[in-house]
């Protein structure tokens, strides 16, 4: 009798920092997807990206474990950490194959991403080795993802909420403590994250 190969997610990201809009889709595609799970995957440095208010990998990485917690169907990787910069998704997903030869992983990206995915290094290998699962993101388009082999596409609820947004609001003073997992606000500002003041 052969043992059923789990099905893993990578949803990869910087997660500067991790927000509610990436736990809900990442919650709704682990349980209401064909996922066992779906693995967080923390990007040191995105190669279409040059982030200048970049917190540090361990501050990034304690946030995404912070929010993640002890759910059963999410969990954080850091595979990413130990690999030549930048990192390429084709290579990440090569080398989490290797580690975990009893995983089938499937790629997590947003329409953002699917809308730029032919300029990703190796595309056509990433979606025929692993698969694609494709989310929706508010202004931006899935056309071509409905029937494109090895891409399956997701109704997951739309969030319009950015990194970038809740960087701008902590530098501004605002209390960010709906807008983050449970923990995480605190987090940011116990160790002066972002320009927040204690």
């Amino acid at each position: 009798m052969s043992v059923q190969r789990k099905r893993i997610g990578i949803m990869g990201g910087s997660y500067n920092p991790v927000h509610a809009g990436h736990m809900i889709v990442a919650s709704y595609i682990a349980q209401w997807g064909v996922l066992d799970e779906v693995w967080l995957t923390l990007s040191p440095q995105n190669p279409f990206k040059r982030n200048l208010n970049l917190a540090d990998d361990a501050h990034r990485l304690e946030m995404l474990r912070i929010a993640v917690g002890s759910s059963p169907f999410l969990r954080v990787c850091d595979v990413e950490l130990s690999m030549p910069r930048p990192s390429y998704t084709v290579d990440t997903l090569a080398r989490l194959s290797e580690m975990y030869p009893d995983c089938d992983f499937r790629l997590i990206v947003g329409a953002d991403n699917w809308e730029s995915f032919g300029k990703w290094r190796s595309p056509d290998e990433i979606v025929s080795r692993h698969g694609l699962i494709v989310y929706p993101r508010p202004g931006y388009s899935t056309d071509g993802c409905e029937g494109t082999p090895g891409v399956t596409c997701v109704e997951a609820p739309q969030v319009e909420l950015s990194s970038t947004f809740i960087r701008d609001a902590i530098a501004a003073g605002r209390d960010m403590n709906f807008f983050l997992p449970p923990g995480v606000y605190q987090y940011i500002i116990e160790n002066g994250l972002y320009g927040s003041v204690q």
